[in-house]
């Protein structure tokens, strides 16, 4: 089933493996972030390219020296960032920009987003001729544990909202557990630097004519440390999509000077 712009010019990349770049953003996260990256070497296999973890000014010390750990065990795969840039979307743009993969993988570092559905995520993107291969957690076999009642309704309504807005069959447009390949990112105008640039980095794809399709993903609440996304900022995602959806698609992209 393809969702978004059919028209979409994409190569089937069955014949070969893809080179991924795995984006970890880290903030106060250990034990999580050490389970997550050895699940990511245990199971990218030939598909792995680089496991690129961003750093910030406010990334916690315990945090710094897992990282410091993982780079020791496993100094050919890993590589480390410190962004310039402010704030979760600071983060992801920088790392967009700098991947060196291929193909890119948005996935969080916390064990909210299940590590163990990376194949799942390969196959589909190479058995299919797709830009981005998204997680679900609204679809069958999806789902959510440890996520408020009054933040599930809110999230049910966003989905909708922003599913009309764009005329798209997506169904969770705000979880941040993606596969692109990373074409499709070359050359936006982000805008976005905190928590709504998850949402701003599938809208404009979108817009751009990408081919999107879903796979079942549930979301868990983290184990570890604190979420830096507060619940205010929530409504910020319905101005991002509203912005987007309304600039001409000329607007999309940056100017080359």
């Amino acid at each position: 089933m393809a969702l978004g712009n059919k028209e979409s010019i994409v190569t089937n990349r069955m014949d070969r493996s893809l080179r991924i770049t795995f984006i970890l953003p880290v903030l106060n996260e250990t034990y999580s972030l050490q389970q997550t990256v050895d699940t990511i070497l245990a199971l990218a296999g030939s598909e792995l390219h680089e496991v690129l973890i961003v750093t910030a000014e406010r990334t916690a010390a315990e945090s710094l020296a897992v990282i410091k750990t993982i780079e020791k065990q496993h100094p050919a795969g890993i590589r480390i960032h410190r962004q310039g840039l402010p704030f979760l979307g600071g983060a992801m743009q920088e790392a967009f920009d700098i991947a060196s993969g291929d193909h890119i993988m948005l996935m969080a570092s916390d064990l909210e987003t299940d590590p163990t559905l990376i194949p799942a995520f390969v196959e589909t993107m190479k058995t299919g001729r797709w830009d981005i291969v998204a997680g679900s957690r609204w679809i069958k076999g999806g789902g959510f544990e440890g996520y408020s009642r009054t933040k599930l309704i809110l999230n049910y309504f966003f989905q909708k909202i922003f599913a009309i807005l764009y005329n798209t069959e997506v169904t969770d447009l705000t979880f941040a557990y993606r596969l692109y390949r990373k074409p499709i990112l070359e050359g936006i105008a982000w805008e976005e630097l905190k928590h709504p640039f998850l949402l701003e980095c599938l809208l404009k794809p979108l817009r751009c004519g990408a081919r999107v399709t879903e796979i079942p993903c549930r979301w868990r609440a983290r184990t570890e440390g604190t979420s830096a996304s507060m619940f205010a900022e929530t409504f910020k995602y319905l101005r991002i999509a509203l912005k987007t959806r309304l600039i001409p698609k000329s607007r999309l992209k940056r100017r080359i000077s």
